[in-house]
C-alpha cells in the first residue's frame, strides 16, 4: 500500500481529508516508480487528471513538486524506483503545490 500525501487544493478536487491509500500494480521486480502511483492516483480519482503531470507529454507540472523520506525526487526521471520505505507504507510519497512569485 502506498501513502500519496496531496496538497490542500487538489484532496478539495477529489473531494479527500488526509492521506490517499493506493494499491499499486507493480512489475514482476516490485519497482514501484513515481510514474506507476501517479497512474493508480489518476486511475482511482480521474478529476486529477491534467493537474500534476500533462496528460499528453506526462511531465510534472512546473509548480508541482514530488517528496518522499525527506528527499526531492521532482526531477528523477518518472521510472526512477521509490523509496523502500515509501513502497513498505512507511513514509508517504509527498505531492506539493510549489510557490511562486516576489
Amino acid at each position: 500500500m502506498i501513502r500519496v500525501v496531496l496538497p490542500t487544493h487538489l484532496k478539495n478536487l477529489a473531494h479527500l481529508s488526509g492521506e490517499v491509500c493506493l494499491e499499486v500494480a507493480g512489475p514482476r521486480d516490485g519497482r514501484i516508480t513515481q510514474r506507476l502511483v501517479l497512474d493508480a492516483l489518476e486511475t482511482q480519482y480521474p478529476m486529477l487528471l491534467g493537474t500534476i503531470r500533462d496528460r499528453h507529454s506526462g511531465e510534472r507540472r512546473a509548480f508541482v513538486r514530488f517528496y518522499a523520506c525527506e528527499e526531492d525526487l521532482s526531477n528523477e526521471p518518472p521510472d526512477t524506483p521509490l523509496p523502500e520505505r515509501v513502497i513498505l507504507g512507511e513514509e508517504p510519497f509527498i505531492i506539493l503545490g510549489a510557490m511562486a512569485g516576489g
